[in-house]
């Protein structure tokens, strides 16, 4: 008896009542198309608010390719998708968002160059329909932690991709409980293939990602990958000390050749306050980021605890 191969595909999601059953008959078309193929398509849900949940519980009724994990609460942006991954029985997974930014279409691409022997296909944006603020920003970030980075990483790849049981097999011997994905895909040194696209505007609903959010995800990619920050706050404090040093030997100089006509005044002085507290707060926080990654690592908590499962 021959077992058909199985693709797993996930979707995290937040209250997301206006994009699930989209997403969900869109992906369903496709892989319905591959009849050589069993396929699994997990929505790992972050304790929404909304329908989101009913909404695939009435799916899951009729299909039993849909499968369901709600979280107790909400995990974040890094846990859940991460835990959602752990939990596929696919010989590849493929990872989607629920906003239909990342197109379904590409869905076939990715199985085409999985069957070519690529274990992973990554999708990367060479444009964007989103704020042009928004996108210059990121585009910012990746290049910054692309040039200062440990390891090389891909610049405007969001997680959108395909990825063989192989890969998967290593990440799950990997015990991170806040685990920056991005990072991990190039750091295990699997093969990569890239297919380019144009990222369309959200279709419904509102965007999840705030400042907070994409600060840490930022910092996370900064102290899981590069340790420059904290060389160039020993640097910047080495630098600075020395010109102070000099600045000092200067106004006293000065001060003892003048001593009468020259006033050193209070203004330098609240400057030179100023300017070295902001220094080292910048850099307090700088290490406090690196610190807060070493404890959340310590404390070795699960990536989330599950409220319920459907059709597993």
């Amino acid at each position: 008896m021959n077992v058909l191969r199985t693709i797993s595909i996930i979707t995290p999601c937040y209250n997301e009542e206006a994009n699930v059953e989209l997403l969900y008959s869109k992906v369903r078309l496709i892989m319905q198309e591959y009849v050589q193929y069993d396929y699994e398509h997990i929505f790992i849900d972050n304790a929404s608010s909304d329908a989101t949940v009913a909404i695939i519980k009435e799916l899951a009724l009729t299909d039993p390719h849909l499968k369901l994990i709600v979280n107790a609460r909400n995990y974040g942006h890094i846990r859940s998708p991460h835990h959602a991954f752990l939990q596929t029985k696919g010989d590849c997974v493929i990872s989607i968002v629920c906003d239909l930014q990342d197109p379904p279409h590409l869905i076939r691409d990715f199985i085409t160059m999985w069957e070519g022997g690529a274990k992973i296909v990554v999708a990367i944006k060479e444009s964007s329909e989103e704020s042009k603020l928004m996108y210059f920003l990121r585009g910012l970030f990746y290049s910054m932690i692309s040039k200062i980075s440990d390891t090389k990483q891909i610049e405007h790849f969001t997680g959108f991709g395909l990825y063989d049981k192989s890969f998967i097999d290593v990440i799950r011997g990997i015990d991170d409980p806040y685990p920056y994905f991005r990072g991990l895909v190039t750091e295990l040194g699997f093969g990569i293939e890239t297919i380019v696209y144009k990222q369309p505007q959200r279709h419904g609903g509102k965007t999840k990602n705030n400042f907070y959010t994409l600060y840490d995800m930022a910092m996370l990619g900064f102290v899981s990958y590069s340790k420059v920050p904290l060389r160039l706050s020993s640097f910047i404090g080495f630098v600075v000390s020395i010109v102070s040093i000099i600045i000092a030997m200067v106004y006293l100089g000065i001060k003892l050749a003048r001593w009468d006509e020259f006033e050193l005044g209070l203004a330098p002085l609240i400057i030179g306050m100023f300017f070295f507290s902001g220094i080292q707060l910048f850099f307090l926080g700088v290490i406090g980021e690196y610190i807060g990654a070493i404890f959340t690592q310590v404390k070795k908590r699960p990536l989330v605890t599950e409220k319920e499962r459907i059709n597993f």
